[in-house]
């Protein structure tokens, strides 16, 4: 079950997708044993953003048929913030720590790379992509020439490994991976959230309008664009998308993933990230 990605030794390749397991939150329901019995090979941040972020107004989630819209707009310290307080709560994990990053422009997430990497506690970067570059106006991970101008800004400002993730809501994911790996990415996760709608009474229900769709309702759409994705590139590809089981995990193996993260059953189950681990080793593959 071990895995070897971008140069960091897993035990086995399951991983949680980014703002869906809250390691310092479980610390506080479960204590030290969430470290002992840490559910994931790798640790993935949620978004840390340059400045702190309050987040969009409640509510923030909306429970559609087998999946989840959430509306939660990245709240986090910020920057500074973050390295102070989140940061040495983090480094104690027994995992290797990937931090996702968000920046409105090319100038800011080079910044926020550079801060990272003066972290020996840092093993790699995510990088997210699915914000508008304010310079521009387009959406850095819609656009191939967004992806790779943004690569081609932050890859020689660091030498831990870069993940970018690509966003599903786009004409042509793979066009995008190619161009990331072009630019220097050495690995790319997909899908993050499918956009949608939540209507009360005819009107928006979520605070903050539209969020993001997850959990088995898009494991369809997954399957489809990791595929596509793993047959464009050859860096190591990071699938997701409604995984619940072991087999579900095995699927996106399949089709070319080298990891899967886990997201919206960790909500239903803090300990999901294990027992897909566990159920994989069983599932049949090819």
């Amino acid at each position: 079950m071990s895995v070897r990605f971008c140069g960091l030794e897993l035990a086995h390749p399951i991983v949680n997708a980014s703002g869906t397991f809250d390691l310092i939150a479980a610390r506080r329901a479960f204590g030290d044993a969430v470290l002992h019995d840490f559910p994931f090979a790798a640790h993935v941040t949620k978004t840390v953003t340059l400045r702190p972020r309050q987040g969009n107004p409640p509510p923030r989630l909306w429970e559609p048929p087998a999946g989840l819209i959430n509306s939660i707009g990245l709240p986090n310290r910020g920057l500074e913030g973050w390295l102070e307080h989140d940061l040495p709560l983090l480094a104690e994990l027994p995992v290797p720590l990937v931090v996702n990053v968000m920046g409105f422009t090319p100038a800011e997430v080079g910044t926020l790379v550079q801060a990272f990497d003066a972290r020996p506690e840092v093993d790699a970067l995510e990088l997210n992509v699915s914000c508008p570059n304010v310079e521009t106006g387009l959406v850095m991970g819609a656009d191939p020439a967004e992806t790779a101008a943004l690569l081609r800004h932050v890859r020689p400002l660091t030498d831990r490994p870069l993940i970018v993730k690509l966003t599903p809501n786009c004409s042509d994911p793979a066009a995008v991976a190619r161009a990331a790996e072009q630019a220097g990415a050495d690995a790319v996760s997909l899908v993050n959230t499918l956009r949608g709608l939540a209507l009360s009474g005819g009107r928006p229900w979520l605070g903050g309008g539209a969020g993001g769709v997850s959990g088995p309702a898009i494991r369809a759409v997954a399957l489809a664009q990791v595929h596509d994705v793993a047959a464009a590139v050859t860096i190591p590809v990071v699938g997701m998308g409604g995984v619940r089981r072991g087999q579900d995990a095995r699927d996106l193996l399949d089709v070319g993933a080298t990891l899967v993260a886990v997201g919206t059953e960790s909500f239903r189950d803090p300990a999901a990230g294990a027992r897909v681990a566990r159920e994989l080793e069983a599932a049949p593959g090819r």
